[in-house]
């Protein structure tokens, strides 16, 4: 199996280097990982792409390279570039905090492999959720490094085949706990924090020029019974097949 990874975080970030052990494990030794990362962290950068401005790219080892742009320019700049043939499989995270619930709608994480889809390839986004249970562990990604490439595994092989429209990705999130805690993984819908939202923070510099830092809401506030969030905060991996597709069915025939 021909694999890429990819990430919001940064080629150096410690959850890419879990993903590599993960998609290693999966590739198998005849197959092959390329990384092909944000040189420089991208959190929140959604599905954004470098439309406007060219990007540099950077080998940095043997199928590995460093582009200045999004996780979605990543897996462009892969697939039509630097792989000298498609990959079987995109993976992107492992994210460093989770992406569940509304923080899917800004995740570069989900970005890459949302582009993946669209370019007929399957994904998956991988997501470590931090908490006081594993955020000052000596491995907080140590649920995702145990449990990924077993769920990897399993969604690979409930993937529909021969897709049409908007192929399906994946976003899995694993929960804030060691994974001796893991309780199992659920197919969970994306859940929506009711009462947070994403917000500013106005700061004035020393020389009284004004400054706005984005701040995310309350993480542990509750979501649909069910939901991903709250399956993860109840120590469960989620995982939530999604489409690139927006549109508001429900509202098609009322409009």
């Amino acid at each position: 199996m021909r694999i890429l990874i990819t990430n919001d975080d940064g080629i150096n970030a410690p959850g890419l280097a879990v993903l590599e052990e993960i998609a290693t494990e999966l590739a198998g030794p005849s197959g092959e990982v390329w990384t092909v990362a944000p040189a420089f962290e991208q959190s929140g950068v959604g599905h954004c792409i470098s439309y406007t401005q060219p990007m540099m790219v950077s080998q940095m080892a043997e199928r590995r390279f460093a582009t200045q742009g999004s996780p979605a320019d990543c897996v462009l700049a892969a697939v039509h570039d630097i792989m000298p043939a498609r990959p079987d499989l995109v993976l992107s995270g492992v994210n460093r905090g989770n992406n569940a619930a509304e923080n899917a709608l800004y995740s570069g994480t989900l970005g890459g492999a949302m582009e993946a889809a669209l370019q007929g390839i399957p994904a998956i986004a991988l997501s470590q959720y931090y908490g006081p249970d594993n955020a000052q562990a000596d491995d907080p990604f140590e649920a995702a490094r145990v449990h990924g490439t077993e769920v990897i595994r399993r969604i690979l092989a409930h993937d529909p085949k021969d897709q049409t429209g908007y192929r399906l990705f994946y976003n899995v999130n694993f929960p804030p706990v060691p994974a001796a805690d893991v309780k199992g993984t659920r197919i969970t819908p994306q859940g929506i924090r009711e009462g947070t939202r994403f917000s500013v923070e106005p700061h004035n510099s020393p020389s009284g020029r004004r400054f706005l830092w984005i701040k995310g809401g309350d993480q542990r506030a509750p979501t649909a019974p069910g939901s991903d969030a709250s399956e993860n905060l109840a120590g469960f991996i989620s995982v939530t097949p999604m489409r690139a597709d927006l549109t508001a069915s429900d509202q098609l025939d009322a409009m």
